[in-house]
């Protein structure tokens, strides 16, 4: 499977809108790796500085008056081909991003969003508000959304099951690709499940890699989905191709950092 984009002379532009992480694991640091491994040009709106490690999220400043006036003078100059959304913080964040999006959406552009709520060292990431507004005002503009296990059952409000947490969320928003990521789940396998809007129910299954170096596993693939979207994949292309992708950086994760370590996200520019 070739990942990159060579087919055209100017790569395809694709903006994030998500925190800055500054061990690079996660946020925009690491989707503009995916988007480069991909042979994208990468764009960025910072929502939230963080104070981060390999050891965890130890502070948060939210920086959400910045957002409109970078998202107007990017889409100006450098109008994306598609939108990944990952870290927003607080309302204000949520509802200026909802804003943007219905001014852009017309365009038919795909945009994903993996639903930060919280780290995986437990730091809250998407306050009580913001929380509210994700699901009133941003949720019916989005096409993808990646949670894990976790945040599924906090969107959905269901705890019993995967499938019932995903029927659950597609009856309030059924125009809605919805993938649960299995990456934080037990045993030997890694298993995603989408809803599609068609109301189908496909499993995808993954090889689970015995590595420390997990942090930012679900940024990862979240961009690298948009990324598969924008260069043509059909939607359940586009969920292995990202999935393969995220395995191998799994794969090839270098050991970096006392705790959980960033994956090695940009792989396919390695020399062979």
């Amino acid at each position: 499977m070739s990942l990159l984009n060579t087919t055209i002379n100017q790569p395809s532009v694709v903006l994030t809108i998500a925190g800055f992480d500054p061990s690079s694991g996660a946020g925009i640091t690491a989707d503009l790796q995916v988007f480069a491994a991909h042979g994208l040009y990468g764009t960025s709106c910072i929502t939230a500085l963080t104070v981060q490690s390999t050891l965890g999220v130890a502070g948060v400043e939210p920086v959400a008056k910045l957002i409109t006036p970078t998202l107007d003078h990017l889409d100006a100059d450098l109008p994306p081909t598609g939108i990944k959304i990952g870290m927003l913080a607080t309302a204000e964040a949520v509802q200026t991003v909802a804003a943007y999006l219905k001014k852009v959406k017309r365009r038919g552009i795909p945009v994903v969003l993996d639903p930060v709520i919280r780290s995986s060292s437990g730091a809250a990431l998407l306050d009580a508000e913001g929380l509210t507004a994700l699901q009133q005002e941003l949720l019916p503009l989005v096409d993808w959304i990646t949670p894990n296990r976790a945040e599924l059952a906090i969107l959905s409000g269901t705890e019993s099951s995967v499938e019932e947490g995903l029927w659950e969320l597609a009856s309030r928003y059924p125009h809605l690709h919805i993938v649960a990521t299995g990456g934080d789940t037990s045993g030997d396998g890694a298993v995603d499940l989408l809803r599609s809007p068609d109301g189908e129910l496909h499993r995808f299954e993954g090889e689970r890699i015995q590595t420390s170096s997990t942090h930012g596993t679900g940024c990862a693939f979240s961009s690298a989905l948009l990324a598969r979207l924008v260069l043509g994949d059909a939607p359940k292309a586009a969920i292995a191709a990202a999935k393969a992708y995220v395995t191998e950086a799994l794969r090839q994760a270098q050991g970096i950092g006392g705790g959980k370590g960033p994956l090695n996200l940009l792989w396919p520019l390695r020399p062979r």
